[in-house]
């Protein structure tokens, strides 16, 4: 079992407003780095959190997303929150990432890397990321990760995942 204590925001309380609060369906995906990922997972504390990592190029990821999404809402009461961290290049959010997300999954509050490495974000939870897609992490309530999920699930296997920390 991976256990990572997510960091406490440490960024200047105007970043750390400028990420709160989730993402409506109709809004657009901005871009995150480390910084940026802390402070949205420091606000995430206290629920469950399911952070998929992605990319509009990973088929077993464009599959595993509908479920997961359709999970968010079947768990919300319980307080279980997706988020997701496209791992598309930076340029081609506009252009390519957010009308996809649009499209596709509207209702998928996801960000995009910010930068052209994709472990230094990443390594706020994982440090050892090994660049797998889709990977996700199942965040406890108090912020540690408790697993990594590597490879597509189905929404049964994460299903009983959630279920594990409820």
């Amino acid at each position: 079992m991976l256990r990572v204590r997510v960091a406490r925001c440490a960024v200047v309380p105007l970043l750390c407003a400028a990420f709160a609060g989730h993402v409506a369906a109709d809004s657009t995906t901005q871009l995150a780095g480390a910084e940026q990922l802390r402070a949205v997972l420091e606000r995430e504390q206290g629920k469950i959190v399911l952070l998929n990592l992605w990319g509009t190029w990973c088929t077993p990821c464009l599959k595993e997303i509908p479920d997961l999404v359709a999970l968010e809402q079947e768990f919300e009461d319980h307080g279980v929150v997706l988020i997701g961290l496209g791992m598309d290049e930076p340029e081609a959010l506009e252009g390519l990432v957010e009308p996809f997300r649009k499209q596709h999954f509207p209702q998928f509050r996801t960000y995009l890397r910010d930068a052209p490495d994709m472990d230094t974000v990443v390594s706020v939870v994982d440090p050892a990321w090994n660049e797998l897609l889709p990977t996700t992490y199942l965040i406890d309530r108090a912020g540690n990760v408790v697993k990594r999920i590597q490879g597509k699930r189905t929404r049964e296997q994460f299903r009983a995942e959630i279920e594990a920390l409820l």
